[in-house]
């Protein structure tokens, strides 16, 4: 079920909690927020809808599909970049460093452990969204 957008900063700059079996509504309800804003929005943290939980959804360039994330964790990353974004959140844009390509590891909706490496676009929505979930505002 779609859910509202927060926007206080209060709120967003609380790391969240580690996400459990018990969250998978959670999840579908970030998951169908990101559709229905699809038209401005790449990616959503669990946090954005108002749920301190470490799960990320996000368009995956290479699959064209969405991925969830439950307690995504950066592990390793090479060429940082500058960059600015923006936010759903927040207004305006911000200045920040990314990284050309990461590797995560994460559980998937079956809680199984992954780990996976990305790159460019889809390697930056994750790292905005795992800063969402650690209470990093961009």
């Amino acid at each position: 079920m779609q859910q509202p957008i927060v926007t206080s900063t209060a709120f967003l700059s609380q790391s969240s909690a580690p996400a459990t079996l018990d969250d998978l509504d959670c999840a579908q309800n970030l998951k169908d927020t990101l559709e229905a804003h699809a038209d401005k929005c790449v990616g959503m943290a669990a946090n954005m809808i108002g749920e301190r939980k470490q799960i990320i959804v996000f368009n995956d360039e290479l699959t064209g599909r969405l991925m969830t994330m439950f307690n995504p964790e950066i592990i390793e990353k090479e060429e940082p970049y500058q960059t600015e974004e923006g936010c759903l959140s927040l207004e305006s844009t911000r200045k920040t460093t990314r990284f050309q390509t990461i590797r995560v590891h994460y559980q998937d909706r079956r809680f199984k452990e992954r780990t996976a490496n990305f790159s460019g676009w889809t390697a930056q929505i994750i790292q905005h969204e795992i800063d969402h979930c650690n209470g990093i505002l961009i």
